[in-house]
Parts: C-alpha cells; sequence; structure tokens
C-alpha cells in the first residue's frame, strides 16, 4: 500500500483509539511470520489507524465519519474501499445512512473511485443472496461490489489455472475420458471454537459448501478462458454453475449426507437438541462436453481427523492385461492420483505406478511431492493480505460475481431444503465423518482418499 493510505475502523465497541492500535498491534504481532514483526515499521503505520464508535443506525455516526473521511483526503485522494464485515442484516441500514449523508459517490464519472467489500456468507439462501446483490445494487455499480470467498485467495487455488492451463501435458487429460472421479475436501480438525450462535444459523452447507466448495469446483471444472481478464476467468466459472446438474428436493438425500460430531451441542450457544450439521458430503456432476458422467465428491466438516483442503483428481484405472503375467498383482495397482493441496501447507502431488528395485516384476507407488514454500524459499502471502490488496487495486478476479452467486445458491436451494428434514447422525471428533458418508461413494466402488 502507499505509505500514507489511512485505515479507519468503524464499530459500535466502545473503545479508544489507542486501546484500538494496541488490539491491532498484538494481532499483527501474533500472526505474523516468526521474525518478521518490525516494531520500528509498526510505530510508522499505527499512525495511519484511527477508530469510530457508535451505532449502525444513528446519523450521528456518519457525519463524524463523513469528516474523518473528508479531513483524510489529501492521503487519499478521495478514493475509498469500504469493507463491511458485518452481518448482511446490517447492510441495508448502512447503505441507507450512507446515502442519507451523501457518502455514495457517482459511479462511472471523473473523479474519486468508491468500492464496497462484502465479507460472505453472502444472503443464506436463494431468495435472500438476490434480496442482497438488490440491496447493493441500488447504490453500487457491479464494477463497485467485491465479494469475498477468502479460498479463492489462497496460492494453490489460484494456480489451478495456471497448472491447467500452462502446462501442455495435464490439459489434454483434464476431461471425461481420462478422470474417474474428482473429490474436494475441505476439513476443520477443530470444533465451532465458541462460534455456536453463528453456526447454528448455517451450518456447513452455507458456510463451507455453498461459497468455498463450490468455488474450487468452478476453478477445476470450467473451461480455458479467452484472456487472463477478470470478467473472461469469472465467465468461465459462472458457466459451470450453470451446467452444475440439478438436483431435485424429493431425490436430494440420494446425493448428499450430513452429520454432526459429537459434543457440538455441548458447545456454548448451541440447542442441546441441535440439528444443525457440521458434516456433509454431497456427490455433484458438472453436465458440459468436458466432464459429462464424472462426479465431483465434496465433504466438508468440523471436529474430523486433521485440518486439510485438498482436490484430487482421480485418473482412470488401466487394464490389468499388460501385467496380468509374471507380475505380483496381489496389490491392485493404484490409479493415478493428483492432488492440489489448498492448505495446511500448500503443493501439488502426483501419484504414479513405478517397478520396485529388485529381480521380480512388482509394481509399486511412488508420489512426487511439490510445496511452495520449499520450492519458492518462502511462504505464500495470506490469502486475506491478497484479496484486500486487490480490493484496493480494484482487480475483481478473485471475487465471485452477481450472476455466480445466485447460481450457487439456485443449485443448493434444493438441498437446503431437503436438509431441514434429512437424518443428521453423530460421528466422533477426530475421524472422517459418518458411516453414511462412506457408503455415498461406495455405491460406485470408489472410496474417500485419506489425506
Amino acid at each position: 500500500m502507499p505509505a500514507t493510505t489511512p485505515i479507519l475502523g468503524v464499530a459500535d465497541r466502545e473503545l479508544s483509539e489507542d486501546a484500538y492500535r494496541a488490539e491491532i498491534h498484538d494481532a499483527v504481532k501474533k500472526f505474523s511470520p516468526e521474525g518478521a514483526f518490525d516494531e520500528s515499521a509498526w510505530a510508522g503505520f499505527a499512525k495511519r489507524l484511527g477508530y469510530l464508535v457508535g451505532k449502525f443506525d444513528q446519523a450521528e455516526l456518519y457525519q463524524r465519519l463523513k469528516a474523518r473521511l473528508a479531513a483524510m483526503g489529501d492521503a487519499t485522494k478521495g478514493n475509498i474501499l469500504q469493507y463491511m464485515a458485518t452481518p448482511p442484516s446490517a447492510f441495508a441500514t448502512i447503505l441507507q445512512q450512507l446515502r442519507a449523508q451523501d457518502m455514495i459517490l457517482p459511479h462511472g464519472e471523473e473523479g474519486p473511485w468508491q468500492r464496497v467489500m462484502v465479507e460472505k456468507p453472502f444472503g443464506r439462501d436463494y431468495r435472500s443472496a438476490v434480496a442482497l446483490d438488490a440491496l447493493l445494487h441500488a447504490e453500487f455499480a457491479e464494477e463497485q461490489i467485491f465479494r469475498i470467498d477468502h479460498y479463492l485467495g489462497k496460492e494453490t487455488v489460484q494456480n489451478i489455472l495456471v497448472f491447467r492451463f500452462a502446462n501442455s501435458i495435464f490439459e489434454p487429460l483434464w476431461n471425461r475420458k481420462y478422470i474417474d472421479h474428482v473429490q474436494i475436501t475441505a476439513a476443520e480438525d477443530i470444533g465451532v471454537e465458541g462460534r455456536g450462535a453463528f453456526y447454528e444459523e448455517s451450518g456447513v452447507l452455507r458456510d463451507i459448501v455453498q461459497n468455498h466448495l463450490l468455488q474450487v469446483l468452478s476453478l477445476t471444472a470450467m473451461e480455458p478462458p479467452a484472456s487472463g481478464d477478470a470478467e473472461r476467468i469469472r465467465d468461465e466459472k459462472t458457466q459451470v454453475f450453470r451446467s452444475l446438474r440439478p438436483i431435485p428436493r424429493k431425490h436430494a438425500t440420494e446425493s448428499f449426507v450430513l452429520g454432526q460430531y459429537q459434543g457440538y451441542r455441548e458447545e456454548p450457544n448451541v440447542a442441546k437438541d441441535s440439528k444443525v450439521p457440521t458434516f456433509a458430503a454431497l456427490k455433484v456432476f458438472v453436465d458440459n462436453w468436458r466432464w459429462h458422467g464424472v462426479p465431483f465428491y465434496l465433504r466438508a466438516g468440523k471436529g474430523l481427523a486433521k485440518r486439510v483442503t485438498e482436490i484430487a483428481i482421480q485418473f482412470q484405472p488401466i487394464p490389468l492385461a499388460l501385467f496380468s503375467r509374471d507380475v505380483d498383482t496381489t496389490q491392485p495397482i493404484q490409479p493415478n492420483v493428483l492432488v492440489l493441496t489448498i492448505q495446511p501447507h500448500e503443493g501439488i502431488t502426483m501419484r504414479f505406478a513405478s517397478k520396485v528395485p529388485g529381480q521380480d516384476m512388482k509394481v509399486g507407488a511412488v508420489t512426487m511431492d511439490f510445496k511452495y514454500e520449499t520450492a519458492f524459499g518462502h511462504d505464500s502471502a495470506d490469502a486475506y493480505q491478497r484479496i484486500l490488496l486487490d480490493g484496493m487495486r480494484g482487480d475483481q478476479t478473485l471475487f465471485a460475481r452477481e450472476d455466480a452467486v445466485e447460481l450457487s445458491w439456485q443449485f443448493m436451494q434444493p438441498i437446503l431444503d431437503a436438509a431441514t428434514d434429512a437424518p443428521v447422525p453423530l460421528y466422533p471428533r477426530g475421524s472422517w465423518g459418518t458411516a453414511e458418508a462412506e457408503a455415498l461413494i461406495a455405491k460406485e466402488g470408489r472410496s474417500w482418499r485419506a489425506p
């Protein structure tokens, strides 16, 4: 960022500016890479931090905010990025107050720019997402709206585009002829960690599946964009959402299963008889020329065996005719698997078959392993660092577009409706979910990968 860029926090929590800076100091120090925090650099940065306290529904707060922004004019040149890290229920009030104080700049005219960044979840179902879009578009053009999904800021997620389209050896294989199925996993070993009230409203389907997993699926399945322009990339991602095979509500439970980790109901602010799912597994199809008939298995959950997010591309098994004689085939030759690990250690692995050294013809599995930190000598930037900076730059590549958000909710709506009556069996903490999830993938002779 330019060295003069001011950052102003606005909230209803009583806090002095010195206390605000102290909280930010401690947080930045805690989460910076080891040895990276510089007290002298912090001293200069802290001067750019400000804080205003007030109620979002009171005009007086926005009058003070307007005056404060006017005083910052020399540093900002009037440009404003508003990061609305608030519940969606507060959006309407905030936008109305900004409009009442003439704090929303006209779009498309010469002069300063104004952008609004909106945290997930963007709505809680299809209807609320459409209403939220209408609310934002009453004040801002689509080019001004930046809908956050921080998974899209992760290095490996961005590298999907480069990996697929900058390497000619992979793109010809990236289709139904060579790929048997795809598994996308977002697992956390922790529970809700004090966010019981939030999870009681959202559950895993809204918290993880509708946004994170479907966004990752779209990058995995998309066609090559005409250019690297943000809109061309988002066009192809949106085409994937249009190609998702609808799951009718009456058949939805044949395509997904839910679960809840043991002990969830004892968490603070969780109902003692809660049926909110903390785990979900789905089978999804992308009905287009490239992917027709290839199942995408999605699973996400809390309280699982380990923290990992990955995309596993399993290729078609080979016919065993070549190795049916004079070869030890007591252990089946494992299909090739390409795994893109998004967290915690970003990287790519590839499993392939190789002869085991020795006199006998034995076939074993070998894994090639690439990690960003090892290959490039440093950790990749944090996802939020990247997307906040892109918001300042006005680059929308890593942000969800209106039609994509609404299409993803449209796909999820029958699942959300069916989930209200679906069974939610318990699973032990530290496991990989429910037996029903194992059965979902085992129907067709497949099994979940153990990351």
